[in-house]
């Protein structure tokens, strides 16, 4: 029984090796600008994420902070009978010191949420394997 070239060595004969690599050269150049597409499109997306996230933090830091002023003010000045004005004031910055570090929180856990380009990574760690020989081109 006689072996029949596969279509790939019917091309690899048929065609001259400047042609071959020409198609490798342009077949490594299409790859390469869907990578960075890819990654163009990630980094946008985790950037708008970044950015809402800050931006969150930045409005949480002013409503925080109005908040503090005109609370902490009635607070204090409702305590100021129960247990005298210097010991208000502190309970009052004890309450705000707390609320402080739960947006703190709040806020670090949205930056953290920021994943870079994953997908990006993943497909660029394919592209040594996919350069190597093939059964099919043996």
């Amino acid at each position: 029984m006689t072996d029949l070239p596969t279509p790939s060595e019917e091309k690899a004969a048929n065609t001259s090796l400047g042609d071959l690599l020409g198609e490798v050269t342009r077949d490594v150049s299409t790859l390469m600008r869907q990578e960075i597409a890819l990654a163009k499109a990630e980094l946008s997306q985790s950037a708008k994420r970044a950015g809402k996230g800050a931006g969150l933090l930045g409005g949480a830091g002013v409503a925080g902070h109005l908040t503090l002023v005109f609370l902490s003010v009635a607070a204090w000045w409702g305590l100021g009978y129960l247990i005298g004005n210097a010991w208000s004031g502190l309970v009052v910055a004890v309450i705000w010191g707390i609320v402080a570090a739960i947006l703190f929180v709040t806020g670090r856990k949205a930056i953290a949420s920021v994943e870079g380009a994953p997908q990006t990574v993943e497909t660029v760690k394919e592209i040594p394997e996919t350069l190597k020989r093939n059964e099919e081109n043996r």
